[in-house]
C-alpha cells in the first residue's frame, strides 16, 4: 500500500511540473503589445489565405489575419480582419495585395504604400478603419490570360477565315501579280542600257553646247558694248538718222513753194485740156474771146 501511494503522488508532481512549465512557456511567449484591427473588402479570389496567415508591410512581419467572413451588407464580398501592429504607417495611400510564399501556395496578405496620401487613418475596436484591397500578381495574370486567349481565339477565327479556297486563290493570284512585276522590274535595265551608255556622250555634247553658249554670250556682251561705245555703229546710225532729218526739213521748206507753182500749174493744164476737149478748133482758130465776168473790165450786166 506504502509503494502504490508514493507512485500516485510521483505521478501527481510529475503532471503538476508539466502544467508548470506549459504555462510558463505561455507567459513568455505571450504577446505584450496590443495589435490595432483593420478589414481588407474584396470580390476576389483569396485562395490559399487562413486565418492566423501573416500580415506583412513590404516585406516585414507586423500582424495576422485574425478572421475572413462574408460581408452582410454587400453580396459577393469577403471581410478580412487583420490585427497588426499599431507602429505600422498605414496611410489614405495604403493598398495590400494577395502574396504566394514559393510554391506552397500558402497566401499571406501583403501592404503597400504609394505614397500618394501620407496621412495616417485612425482605427479602433469599435470603428475598425479599412484598407484598399488591389487584385493580385494571380489575379491580373488570370484577366490579362482571358483576354489574350480571347485575342489569339479571335486570331484564329480570322486565319482561318483567311485560309478559305476564295482567299486561297486570291492569295496567290497576288503573288502571282508580284512575280509578274518583278520579272518587268528585271527588264528595265536592260531596256535602259543603250539610253544609259549613250549618257557619256551626251553628257559631253551638253558641256560643249554650254561652253558655246558661254562664249557666244562673251561675244554677244562685247559686241553690245562696241555696239554701245561713244563712236560705235549705234551712235553713228544716230547722228545720220540726225542728218537725215535735217535734210527732210530742209527739202519740205525748199519744195513747198515749188510743189504750189506744180500745182497751179497743173490746174492750167487741165484747165486747157478741158476747152481743147470742148472746141479742139480753136487748136488751128485760135481761142475765142472769153466775155469779161464780173468785176473784170468791160463786163456788162444783161438787161432783163
Amino acid at each position: 500500500m506504502e509503494n502504490k501511494a508514493h507512485a500516485l503522488l510521483a505521478g501527481f508532481f510529475t503532471l503538476a511540473l508539466l502544467t508548470a512549465v506549459v504555462l510558463v512557456a505561455l507567459w513568455f511567449n505571450r504577446d505584450r503589445i496590443e495589435n490595432v484591427p483593420y478589414q481588407l473588402a474584396t470580390k476576389q479570389s483569396v485562395l490559399g489565405l487562413n486565418p492566423q496567415a501573416a500580415v506583412r508591410y513590404r516585406g516585414l512581419d507586423v500582424g495576422r489575419v485574425t478572421d475572413i467572413s462574408f460581408d452582410p451588407e454587400v453580396p459577393g464580398q469577403l471581410l478580412i480582419t487583420i490585427s497588426i501592429d499599431p507602429e505600422t504607417p498605414v496611410t489614405r495611400s495604403t493598398y495590400a495585395t494577395l502574396g504566394y510564399q514559393g510554391v506552397t501556395g500558402i497566401a499571406y496578405v501583403q501592404l503597400n504604400d504609394d505614397g500618394t496620401s501620407p496621412v495616417r487613418v485612425p482605427t479602433s475596436e469599435d470603428n475598425i478603419a479599412r484598407i484598399e484591397m488591389r487584385p493580385s500578381l494571380l489575379d491580373t495574370l488570370e484577366t490579362k490570360g482571358l483576354a489574350i486567349l480571347t485575342q489569339a481565339e479571335e486570331l484564329t477565327r480570322r486565319v482561318n477565315t483567311l485560309l478559305e479556297p476564295a482567299n486561297q486563290k486570291a492569295i496567290l493570284a497576288a503573288f502571282d501579280n508580284i512575280s509578274r512585276a518583278a520579272t518587268e522590274l528585271e527588264s528595265i535595265p536592260k531596256q535602259m542600257k543603250p539610253t544609259l551608255e549613250r549618257l557619256p556622250r551626251l553628257t559631253a555634247e551638253a558641256q560643249s553646247t554650254l561652253q558655246s553658249i558661254k562664249k557666244l554670250s562673251k561675244d554677244v556682251n562685247g559686241l553690245t558694248t562696241r555696239l554701245q561705245a561713244s563712236d560705235g555703229p549705234i551712235v553713228k546710225m544716230s547722228d545720220a538718222a540726225d542728218r537725215v532729218g535735217s535734210a527732210a526739213d530742209r527739202i519740205e521748206l525748199e519744195a513747198g513753194p515749188l510743189a504750189n507753182d506744180v500745182s497751179s500749174s497743173l490746174r492750167a493744164l487741165d484747165r486747157t485740156l478741158d476747152r481743147f476737149n470742148e472746141r479742139p478748133q480753136s487748136f488751128l482758130f485760135g481761142s475765142r474771146e472769153v466775155a469779161p465776168g464780173p468785176g473784170e473790165p468791160g463786163f456788162t450786166a444783161p438787161v432783163e
